[in-house]
């Protein structure tokens, strides 16, 4: 099954989260042995971009939840089994 974001095909989800976000993905998740600074900077950044892009946080959730529902592996998510759950009993309730 091929991804595209627009016009361009998505072959990794890394590549699909910044196609669809526009942005690359460590802006948002950060490197591995960044400094402080580096870590404030991006920060920086992406205060900016969430600012100049209102719609940004809910377009991240539509995204996170198209991605779960088409490739659950990826995002390691595993349905819960629900709990047999209790009946409350009903005798001597006064009606």
């Amino acid at each position: 099954m091929r991804t595209y974001i627009g016009h361009h095909q998505a072959v990794s989800t890394d590549e699909f989260v910044e196609l669809a976000l526009g942005t690359p993905v460590e802006l948002w998740l950060g490197v591995e042995g960044e400094s402080e600074e580096e870590r404030a900077a991006r920060l920086d950044a992406a205060r900016d971009i969430l600012a100049d892009t209102p719609h940004l946080a809910d377009d991240v959730s539509r995204i996170a939840a198209e991605l779960i529902e088409l490739k659950p592996e990826l995002v390691n998510v595993v349905p819960l089994a629900r709990p047999a759950g209790r009946r409350a009993s009903r005798r001597g309730a006064a009606a």
